[in-house]
């Protein structure tokens, strides 16, 4: 059947009348994870060895999940499509881990950190995990330094922090600009120690192309071996998908190239909610792109802004080099605009700050496309040696791509696809609308609402591990018993026979454009009109122009080689179909969503003086999409959000 070529008919959307339920238990909000826990149905440890678990991804979420089961005696089957677990994305996360512990003695608590979050979220996060996320980060830090963690310590030896974006406090625990590499090499350890122990079987350069879902229940799943080409599938008692995010459907974002929405979009489609899709971080500190031949963008960490001073000289069109420029003719906006949180607001309000002055003709590089991020005031203050301790490894990594010595002349910075908060809907307990299918880490929606804050990336992925899903599994597992379906069951036959018929379509097309032509024009249908700024008519542009070349995608791309053997042509093809797919949602979702909130901002809902402007009477929900069928209109069903404990406002940084 050939791919819809027109849009949506709006008028058509349907939603559900029913409100749907996100289960927090009741009670107070500082109790109510100990007090659930504690009536969790519970599997004697001798009957764990009888029950199998899939985890599908080795990042900070799958790895310690993986991990964590192994060790409570569970037959675990960790899948990851990397040669090595050790080469999952979370290795890019540069600037540091958020928790509690208030080291600092400068008033953090518990209470605070899931204060900043709900409201660095923009009140559109579930008050019940945010708490719990809050609760568990202290937990996080004490098991990465048992497990070997190197965390920076002052010179008296205690674990050292730094401030991040949207807190006025230091919480964020850190290894250089390393974080995400050292604290996944912790994960990964304690992975390894399970494989070798047999609890734990790994699949490697194993890609997930199909959920099997029989009875209304997760069964298993359907892999393509990545080196044979073979088709497999794999029956179990429970599914967790730990994929991490969808921003690579914007061509050009932070993400590793092989990042993308596969498991999660087909598990969308066999019936999980995919929840608030619009919902994409633009991060401040990147670099600027160079020109049409990158096909990624490189992030420097966020932590850069503790010590760097952001700014752009005032007069439009200024040539000067940077040097050249006296103090009196910077406009350092951000300290400025926010003199309370000055260069550390949230990555939202940065980015978007960021692209009004370059928009203004203020953009500094050959290109016009940057703003300066520097740190000759911390030089003076503190001395090189300092800098290159706290950075030194950022600093090097930014001269190698462009040539350019940060330490004699300010960086240059501009927003980039980063981090997606939205994902597939889960409930208190992790799991998503079927029954069986859990989801963890950045694969999931529940805990950043509009805007992840800084650092908590980290934190949520190892909490959902480490300290979550091995209670609300186990609960899952002891109520709902042991499967009594395996692979030989006809759901396996006919989702696999569906998984190769797609794989026969794609190489039979044998058409004139390549799969990453298709994709850099998706991307830029995406970053125009459902990007940094979003109206009503560019969504509805994006809504017309994105079926068509989806269309033309499955007419005239071209896919060489075989499915027998090692062919990532093949790969890319299948992930960019997804993102055609999903792409077209996430623009449904942001034209739904006609507020402004975090990250998704529209412009006819801003305040007078250019910040996000929420309708809370009528957007404070979780929208969940339902898939209806290839060419049909999805179903919003809805979440609504209650805030009893951090009163909606007004965002402001100021």
């Amino acid at each position: 059947m050939s791919p819809r070529t027109t849009p949506w008919n709006l008028d058509d959307l349907h939603t559900t009348a029913a409100p749907l339920d996100g289960r927090v238990p009741a009670g107070p909000i500082e109790s109510i994870w100990d007090q659930h826990r504690f009536h969790m149905k519970l599997i004697n440890p001798a009957n764990r060895r009888k029950f199998t678990i899939i985890i599908v991804g080795s990042g900070l979420a799958g790895a310690s999940a993986a991990a964590s089961l192994g060790e409570m005696g569970y037959n675990v089957h960790n899948f990851c499509y990397q040669d090595s677990p050790r080469r999952a994305h979370s290795v890019a996360a540069q600037g540091g881990i958020n928790a509690a512990k208030n080291y600092r003695n400068d008033g953090d608590s518990i209470y605070r950190l899931f204060y900043d979050t709900v409201k660095g979220g923009d009140y559109r996060s579930r008050e019940g995990n945010v708490y719990r996320l809050a609760q568990v980060s202290n937990a996080i830090i004490d098991q990465c330094v048992a497990q070997g963690v190197p965390f920076a310590r002052e010179y008296g030896g205690l674990l050292d922090n730094r401030s991040f974006g949207g807190a006025q406090v230091s919480r964020t625990f850190y290894a250089r600009g390393q974080t995400g590499q050292q604290l996944l090499l912790g994960a990964y350890q304690a992975l390894a120690r399970q494989i070798h122990a047999g609890s734990v079987q790994m699949h490697t350069r194993s890609e997930l192309l199909d959920v099997v879902i029989a009875d209304g229940r997760a069964r298993g799943i359907v892999t393509r071996d990545m080196r044979t080409g073979e088709i497999q599938t794999w029956a179990a008692d429970a599914v967790v998908l730990a994929t991490g995010g969808y921003s690579n459907a914007f061509y050009l974002s932070t993400n590793a190239k092989g990042c993308n929405v596969t498991a999660a979009w087909r598990a969308y489609k066999r019936g999980a909610y995919f929840a608030n899709p619009c919902f994409t971080q633009i991060h401040p500190t990147c670099i600027p792109p160079a020109g049409e031949h990158q096909s990624k963008l490189t992030l420097m960490s966020e932590s850069l802004r503790n010590d760097g001073r952001i700014w752009v000289p005032r007069q439009a069109g200024d040539s000067r080099k940077p040097h050249e420029i006296p103090e009196a003719e910077r406009y350092y906006y951000l300290e400025e605009k926010y003199p309370s949180f000055g260069n550390l607001v949230p990555r939202d309000v940065a980015s978007r700050n960021a692209k009004m002055v370059v928009d203004a003709g203020h953009g500094v590089g050959e290109l016009r496309n940057g703003v300066y991020l520097d740190f000759a005031d911390a030089i003076r203050r503190l001395g090189e040696d300092v800098i290159r301790d706290r950075y030194g490894n950022l600093f090097d990594m930014y001269e190698s791509i462009t040539g350019e010595n940060a330490y004699k002349a300010p960086m240059r910075i501009y927003p980039a696809l980063h981090y997606t908060m939205g994902g597939l809907w889960v409930d208190y307990n992790l799991m998503s609308n079927i029954d069986g299918l859990f989801v963890i880490g950045e694969a999931n929606f529940s805990d950043h609402g509009a805007n992840r804050l800084g650092a908590s990336a980290l934190m949520q992925g190892l909490a959902d591990g480490y300290f979550v899903l091995p209670y609300t599994l186990g609960n899952y597992l002891a109520q709902a018993g042991k499967s009594s379906v395996d692979s030989s069951h006809p759901a396996f036959a006919e989702v696999s026979s569906e998984v190769q018929d797609k794989i026969t379509r794609l190489l039979a097309i044998k058409g004139r454009r390549t799969v990453d032509e298709f994709h850099r024009d998706l991307g830029k249908i995406l970053w125009e009109y459902c990007g940094m700024g979003r109206t009503a008519a560019g969504l509805q542009k994006a809504l017309t122009l994105i079926p068509q070349l989806r269309a033309e995608f499955w007419e005239d791309v071209r896919v060489p080689g075989s499915a027998a053997d090692l062919n990532q042509s093949l790969e890319k093809a299948g992930r960019v179909a997804d993102f055609f797919e999903m792409g077209e949602l996430l623009c449904l979702d942001a034209l739904h969503r006609s507020e402004s909130c975090g990250g998704h901002f529209r412009e006819e809902s801003q305040t007078p003086d250019g910040e996000a402007l929420r309708d809370d009477a009528h957007f404070s929900f979780v929208s969940a999409w339902q898939h209806t069928g290839d060419d049909a209109l999805p179903m919003l069903h809805k979440e609504p959000l209650e805030f009893k404990y951090v009163k909606l406002s007004q965002r402001s940084y100021k």
